[in-house]
């Protein structure tokens, strides 16, 4: 069956139940943090307890607390140490980006990677600009680091359509959607519904992950913000689906008001490279 992007419909194409089927569980350490995220759990001593039982996961908690992206003056050695010196929201952040590293499992496939680097770039800048758009700025992070990992489901589940889908959507990003449907049976929108409903987070990501594409204002407040965060991502070189004509910083700045222009560095330089510093530290083994 052809289709709008003129090539064959996949045969065998994912739907939600076995997308949440084929994909392993995210990290716990991570759920626990983003259930924390929306109020379910309040303690950091339980966060700390989670994360203290997963040998990995601390491993790379004191790494990432004794790396230049925190910058202690004092050596950290053990989790409850981190956990008091990054604080309850900060010691959440490292732990669902740890997560979502890790739940990577260390791939070199392109796309994923592409994924993984737009994620954490959209994350930093929602991060950024949440405040003077009346977000709550763990939030706007958490909503960074999740909303595509739909994206990251059929990458992982069809990786050679995957590909196809980025080859297509390079030249008409605005359907990459569309193409997704026609390739993969479903989009990565769809997909991370899927995973997130499968994995019982908060509606709060349930909303994030689904209408992030959304062409009109939606009444999560974070949801712009994510939109704006992945346009300057995009700008900035972090695209997670490469394409010619990336909107260019200084315009979508331009469109910004007062306190968010406020919020960014006028030259796009200077955050592609604050950017690129973090992402290689969290990346470096």
């Amino acid at each position: 069956m052809q289709t709008a992007t003129g090539v064959a419909k996949a045969e065998s194409p994912l739907d939600p139940v076995r997308i949440s089927h084929s994909l392993p569980p995210f990290p716990a350490v991570a759920l626990k943090a983003l259930n924390i995220i929306a109020g379910t759990e309040v303690s950091l001593r339980q966060l700390c307890d989670v994360i203290s039982v997963d040998a990995a996961f601390s491993a790379e908690i004191l790494r990432i607390s004794n790396s230049p992206l925190i910058a202690f003056s004092t050596p950290v050695i053990s989790v409850l140490q981190a956990s008091i010196l990054l604080g309850f929201r900060r010691l959440r952040n490292v732990a669902i980006t740890v997560g979502l590293r890790s739940y990577l499992n260390g791939s070199t496939s392109p796309v994923l990677r592409a994924s993984w680097r737009h994620s954490l770039a959209c994350a930093i800048v929602a991060e950024k600009i949440a405040r003077p758009s009346c977000v709550e700025r763990d939030f706007a992070y958490t909503a960074g680091i999740m909303h595509d990992i739909g994206r990251v489901a059929l990458a992982s589940l069809l990786p050679q359509p995957y590909v196809r889908v980025l080859e297509l959507a390079r030249s008409q990003p605005q359907s990459v959607l569309r193409i997704e449907r026609d390739l993969c049976g479903i989009d990565h929108c769809a997909a991370g519904f899927a995973l997130v409903t499968a994995w019982k987070l908060p509606e709060q990501f349930a909303d994030i992950t689904l209408h992030h594409h959304d062409p009109f204002p939606s009444d999560t407040n974070a949801i712009p913000v994510l939109q704006r965060s992945c346009r300057i991502a995009d700008a900035l070189g972090f695209a997670a689906v490469p394409h010619g004509s990336p909107h260019a910083y200084q315009q979508i700045l331009a469109e910004c008001n007062e306190d968010l222009q406020k919020a960014l560095p006028e030259d796009p330089a200077v955050l592609a490279s604050e950017i690129d510093s973090q992402i290689a530290v969290i990346e470096s083994a």
